[in-house]
């Protein structure tokens, strides 16, 4: 039997395999169509401070091998979070990753200060692809002096894991890896969305109503990899890669390149079941190879 276990900070995981937030709601809804607590982890869909609407209509679009989405975050809100969703996610025999999200850097701090305090939740991950409002709309993780600062500043309210969700829409990924690394995240995930547009030649008008959106689906898996093999390179705490993950031989991959765990985003809209068929082939994989713990699978990339 291989070993699967994982961890991330403190945090043990009994696999690898746990689902990129925003594609699986809060897991309630997916809970007809698999057996939850196979999974490594949930995380969550984001969760920001008060309730939001998210953007108007149309803001999601299929793409060539990927989907274009401008949601915008839409959600319960903290407080209704906690009423409405944590009672059935504290059920859940598996470890909860809550996303947070904010709009100024008080409003992660007070998030995550009041979600600190819930029975059930694991750990955080914080959404630092989201705008600044207060900064001019950059996004969290633009910028290396306001991702370090605001991961010091939430470290300071909370002792439970804390996982940076980057952008890849930036200069140097691995610069700002560095910096959240030094700000005292536990760990990073990596990549959050790639800025794309979709635009209908007919009506000559864009199909999503923010103009843009974010690309995810095997479109981005070897841009994700590549992102993630960057911050391998250059990082001493667990990597959680993302992007276009659709079987098996795709997390392998990842893991080869330098990620301990990963996440499964656009499949699950494909298939409910993706990740635990995901999580079959990754063990299907390690018995045909004779891999006895994952863990010899991170950073096994073989460069001559």
């Amino acid at each position: 039997m291989t070993s699967l276990k994982i961890n991330i900070g403190s945090l043990e995981l009994s696999n690898p395999v746990s689902v990129a937030s925003g594609t699986f709601g809060y897991a309630e809804e997916f809970k007809d169509f698999i057996n939850l607590d196979q999974l490594g982890a949930i995380v969550t869909k984001t969760v920001t401070l008060e309730p939001r609407p998210g953007n108007k209509p149309p803001r999601i679009v299929e793409t060539p091998s990927g989907m274009l989405n401008a949601i915008g975050l839409p959600n319960v809100g903290v407080e209704q979070f906690i009423v409405e969703k944590m009672p059935f996610l504290r059920t859940l025999n598996t470890k909860l990753i809550v996303n947070v999200a904010g709009k100024a850097d008080s409003d992660f701090v007070e998030a995550v200060a009041r979600l600190d305090q819930v029975e059930g939740i694991d750990a955080f991950e914080l959404n630092y692809s989201c705008p600044n409002v207060k900064e001019g709309g950059i996004s969290f993780s633009a910028d290396p002096v306001t991702a370090e600062n605001l991961t010091k500043a939430i470290r300071k309210v909370t002792q439970k894991p804390l996982i940076a969700k980057l952008t890849p829409n930036v200069t140097s990924i691995s610069q700002i890896g560095l910096a959240v690394q030094n700000g005292g995240a536990d760990a990073v995930s990596a990549v959050n969305t790639f800025v794309g547009m979709a635009i209908n030649a007919v009506t000559r008008r864009p199909k999503i109503a923010n103009i843009t959106g974010g690309l995810s689906g095997p479109a981005i898996k070897p841009l994700a990899l590549a992102k993630v093999f960057e911050l391998h390179k250059a990082l001493s705490i667990p990597i959680i890669g993302i992007g276009g993950i659709m079987n098996g031989p795709d997390a392998i991959e990842f893991f080869l390149a330098g990620a301990s765990a990963i996440q499964v985003g656009t499949a699950n809209f494909m298939n409910p079941d993706s990740t635990i068929k995901i999580l079959d082939e990754i063990k299907e994989y390690c018995s045909q190879h004779n891999v006895t713990n994952i863990q010899e699978l991170i950073g096994g990339l073989v460069i001559e």
